[in-house]
């Protein structure tokens, strides 16, 4: 609990700009001891602990509480149906059967850092360096982000549900679990992936987070907690490396109006979807407003299939209902066969 604590403190003092000196100020304690805090190295009186929680404008829950109930809260939300209920068993399932087998084989994975303070073009480039990317393509995002520590489920899930992505992290376990929706096309797929890896990275300590279609549009996104307008940004900055982006225009396409059979190029290059593409191509600035509606309302896999011989738009494998991560996969193997012996 005084990790979890600790960390918590450190984020929401971040968040508002504070040193350890400006909160200790503020509560009337000393900066060591708001050191000692976050360094998970003491333990609060309820007063001290009141204090603070009051000055951030937090429940004193929050800073004690155990993640073990987060799907309590994910099944109590009012926008949750019965059948997205029934669906949020289904991976509830698979979270408590991944943290099993990782105890059962003493194989569990390390977090990645946590950040509090980075935009998220700076969070998306640091990222990149961190792990060794440079600005190319990244091939397989869903291993990459699972052994970085967010373990992936990709589940069918009905377009009543409205769900595409959830964000989920059992603290206690030190577990984080990304689920998406396999109903998406493969290169939504993708971006949503990226999409809950910044919710790993940036807001691993709030509540579980349910990602509906509409936070992927940019006409709808502004309407929802500014985490999922960071969380779009980043993951287009971390799919879609500005500088390779413009550097494969301005070397190979060179032309001074984008059409669409570039997008699509553009788009197979980098492995997303269609209007993740063309919304960081808007960003750059070498799409129009008047050509982002227009590509918007094409028939992008037709397009593909015709230019192309094959679209990359629908996942190859996407008769299966399910689909567990091929971690989860050999760690299932692996538990079997000792148990066996």
């Amino acid at each position: 609990m005084l990790g979890i604590l600790g960390i918590k403190l450190r984020i929401e003092r971040e968040n508002l700009g504070l040193t350890q000196e400006d909160l200790a100020r503020a509560v009337g304690l000393s900066s060591e001891f708001i050191s000692l805090l976050e360094l998970g190295k003491r333990m609060p009186s309820l007063d001290s602990l009141k204090s603070i929680a009051e000055f951030l404008k937090k429940d004193i829950s929050y800073f004690i509480r155990e993640r073990e109930t987060a799907f309590e809260g994910l099944f109590s939300q009012k926008t949750i149906n019965t059948q997205a209920k029934s669906e949020l068993k289904k991976f509830k399932k698979y979270c408590d059967d991944y943290i099993n087998l990782e105890e059962a084989a003493g194989r569990r994975l390390e977090l990645a850092p946590a950040y509090s303070h980075l935009s998220p073009d700076r969070l998306a480039i640091e990222e990149r360096r961190r792990l060794g990317l440079g600005d190319s393509p990244i091939r397989n995002i869903f291993l990459l982000v699972e052994m970085n520590g967010l373990r992936v489920y990709r589940q069918s899930i009905s377009e009543e549900c409205k769900i595409s992505g959830i964000f989920i992290y059992f603290e206690i376990k030190e577990a984080a679990f990304a689920l998406i929706n396999k109903n998406l096309s493969e290169g939504e797929q993708i971006f949503t992936a990226a999409h809950e890896y910044y919710h790993y990275l940036r807001d691993r300590y709030t509540d579980p987070i349910i990602d509906n279609p509409d936070v992927f549009m940019e006409e709808y996104v502004s309407l929802y907690h500014p985490r999922e307008k960071f969380a779009q940004t980043f993951a287009r900055r971390f799919l879609m490396p500005p500088t390779k982006v413009k550097a494969i225009i301005e070397k190979d396409m060179r032309s001074a109006r984008l059409e669409f059979e570039d997008v699509v190029y553009l788009k197979r290059y980098f492995g997303v979807s269609t209007l993740a593409m063309i919304q960081t191509l808007r960003e750059l600035e070498y799409v129009d407003y008047s050509q982002y509606k227009e590509f918007q309302a094409l028939d992008d896999v037709a397009y593909e299939k015709t230019l192309f011989g094959r679209s990359t738009g629908l996942d190859s494998v996407r008769k299966a209902k399910i689909l567990p991560s091929d971690r989860f996969k050999s760690l299932a193997v692996l538990v079997s066969g000792a148990q066996k012996k």
